[in-house]
């Protein structure tokens, strides 16, 4: 297997949005984007639809948007300056749903539409058998979302009273029982709060209308603790009775080696909470017998591999080091212990190294860090050139990753999106094979993936 760290990478291009590019006259161009900073939680604002405008566009960083005139001519700031390098439009200054742009990346040109906006820090959706979504927003709130976008103005209401948004913490995953359409049962993970301490907790209910019915908290990582860092908080089935739930190790590093305490692991549960007979640790004197897997940082991207039925996850890395791995029972993923990560600041090591004989190593690692959260394995047909690839979400550098693989080798990655969307929070495959994008922003969209053309 190859090193992590020597996998090729590509960066995609984009093209100006149609509605300005090809109306205006302006011939269709692409060009590299400068890479984001991480200043803050994204770059989606606002703008106002042009009355004479029919196809929606926005200011990006080609420039303002342009006024079309009956005759076909332009006034106001063109889209490019003679002498200048072409560079992306942007529907992440576009918020408007309906708002779109054409991107190329190596296999598809893509269309990206905004399908809602109006959702403060989204967190995660689940699509539900009749079409529309539901949808956590970080503060504490779970929504409906109609299939054509339209963002359903009354809550969901009975979720926990613990539920917290403590810093990074708030309302985290949902998920669907494999059997919802007979038990209507939805799992969330989230903060929970007591006292002033907090801790990641999962909880399931019985979804009836605006309502979660018969909920019963399943699991409680312990001990709480203070601070609002490294809550994981992803949930997946492994269609075989059990649910796992991914943890942080709350920004305290010692506790991610500590078999005595949740923090810094991966949980396996039987559906109903229960502790399944099978994991690792159970007969071990003073372990947490929940735990699956540990020495995981902060899990924020989860997925059932569709081909081989195991656990993928990804984590965040301190400085450098954001991994990509395979959960398998019992196995000890290195942090703090054996990282690429270097320190904040001072770039020094972290722990022994980056790899020991009893450690699991992993598939691929980001260094400098791209910050992932939210991942997709795609499965579908409508992006036949993406089929068998996994797609990452990056808060940091703001756009979307996928990873080209063999197995469990990483052939190559290709970057995409890049300033297109913001904040990467999470990714989805829907059963239209068509994919979904969260953002994290107090404004936050869905945006659909779907091939330009059909």
């Amino acid at each position: 297997m190859p090193s992590p760290k020597d996998v090729s990478v590509t960066q995609g291009s984009c093209q100006v949005p149609l509605s300005l590019a090809v109306r205006s006259g302006d011939a269709p161009g692409s060009a590299s984007v400068p890479p984001a900073t991480d200043r803050g939680a994204g770059v989606f604002k606002r703008t106002r639809r042009l009355p004479s405008q029919r196809a929606p566009g926005g200011r990006g960083a080609a420039g303002p948007m342009k006024r079309h005139r009956p005759n076909g001519r332009t006034h106001g700031f063109g889209v490019c300056a003679i002498g200048a390098v072409l560079a992306c439009a942007s529907v992440a200054n576009a918020t408007t749903p309906g708002a779109y742009t054409i991107q190329h990346t190596e296999s598809h040109a893509v269309r990206v539409t905004i399908l809602t906006d109006g959702l403060e820090h989204p967190w995660s959706l689940a699509f539900l058998p009749d079409g529309r979504m539901l949808v956590t927003e970080r503060p504490g709130r779970l929504r409906y979302v109609g299939a054509d976008g339209t963002l359903d103005p009354t809550l969901i209401d009975g979720l926990p009273a613990t539920v917290a948004e403590a810093g990074q913490g708030g309302l985290h995953d949902v998920a669907l029982h494999p059997d919802f359409g007979r038990n209507r049962l939805v799992y969330i993970a989230y903060a929970g709060k007591k006292g002033r301490r907090y801790g990641t907790e999962l909880a399931r209910g019985r979804l009836d209308g605006h309502r979660l019915e018969d909920v019963e908290v399943l699991f409680r990582a312990l001990p709480k603790s203070h601070g609002g860092r490294h809550f994981g908080g992803r949930v997946v089935f492994d269609g075989k009775g059990h649910v796992f739930l991914t943890l942080g190790d709350r920004g305290d590093r010692p506790r991610a080696q500590d078999l005595g305490d949740h923090a810094g692991s991966v949980i396996r549960l039987a559906e109903d909470g229960g502790v399944p007979a099978d994991n690792p640790f159970v007969s071990v004197p003073g372990a947490r017998p929940e735990i699956f897997s540990l020495g995981n940082r902060n899990v924020q991207g989860a997925a059932l591999n569709p081909w081989t039925g195991e656990l993928w996850t990804h984590e965040h890395g301190p400085q450098g080091g954001d991994e990509v791995n395979v959960i398998r029972a019992g196995a000890n993923y290195g942090w703090p212990v054996i990282t690429y990560g270097k320190n904040y600041g001072i770039g020094t090591t972290i722990g022994e190294g980056t790899h020991r004989d009893d450690v699991a190593s992993p598939v691929h690692q980001w260094t400098p860090s791209i910050a992932p959260s939210g991942m997709a394995f795609y499965d579908g047909d409508r992006f036949p050139g993406w089929r068998g690839s996994l797609l990452v979400g990056a808060l940091k550098f703001r756009l979307l990753v996928r990873l080209e693989l063999a197995g469990e080798r990483v052939l190559r990655e290709e970057r995409m999106f890049e300033d297109v969307l913001g904040r990467i929070r999470d990714v989805r495959v829907g059963p239209d094979g068509l994919v979904y994008i969260l953002n994290d922003h107090p404004n936050g969209v869905i945006a659909r993936l779907e091939p330009e053309g059909g």
